[in-house]
């Protein structure tokens, strides 16, 4: 009778130590998915603040090549509704759309800089395009993280174990932060010649 005891209390602590085990994996999985998720939304803040930046950034870049050239208002206008685009923008997609249509139309500003050699002096215009450079490599620098965590986020939800939960975690495959015109067309800040 001992025997019996002793097998259905080994048996019992086994069971227990099993779904033990399986709660604690659960757990782990669904906080790993929590974490990555957590991830992808801080590097996707980091974009949205240097997008933001660089939108800052264009009315006084604007307003100091416009004292310069003020019959190139159709530039000014093109540049300014990019501008508008990007800031209305909410998606990876539409930013990314909104972010390419930005750097062409501050490529035909810097373009109109280039015919005018007293704005190329000018140490606000000097300093603004410093500022700008520098906002474009940092856009960069975080749309890089951005999708490299985005990988690793959609790998997780799609691989065993994390395809078992991230559905009913309501977590689904994230956007990578591209170009449309493609990878060459913001790969590269604009290019500024003085």
């Amino acid at each position: 009778m001992k025997k019996v005891w002793i097998i259905i209390g080994i048996v019992a602590a086994s069971i227990v130590g099993i779904v033990l085990l399986v709660w604690l994996w659960t757990i782990s999985v669904k906080n790993g998915l929590i974490a990555q998720d957590e991830n992808v939304q801080t590097q996707w803040s980091q974009i949205d603040t240097q997008l933001q930046r660089r939108a800052d950034l264009i009315p006084n870049l604007v307003a100091t090549v416009q004292g310069y050239a003020k019959h190139e208002s159709a530039v000014f206008g093109e540049v300014a509704n990019a501008r508008s685009a990007l800031l209305a923008a909410k998606t990876p997609e539409s930013k990314a759309a909104a972010s390419a249509q930005v750097t062409e139309s501050l490529g035909r500003l810097l373009a109109i800089a280039e015919n005018y050699p007293q704005l190329k002096a000018d140490q606000q215009f000097a300093r603004l395009m410093d500022e700008l450079a520098g906002t474009e490599n940092r856009i960069a620098v975080a749309r890089k993280r951005y999708n490299d965590s985005v990988k690793s986020f959609n790998q997780s939800i799609r691989q065993f174990p994390g395809s078992l939960f991230a559905p009913g975690m309501g977590l689904s495959k994230r956007e990578y932060f591209n170009s449309p015109a493609g990878h060459a067309a913001v790969e590269k800040a604009p290019e500024v010649k003085f």
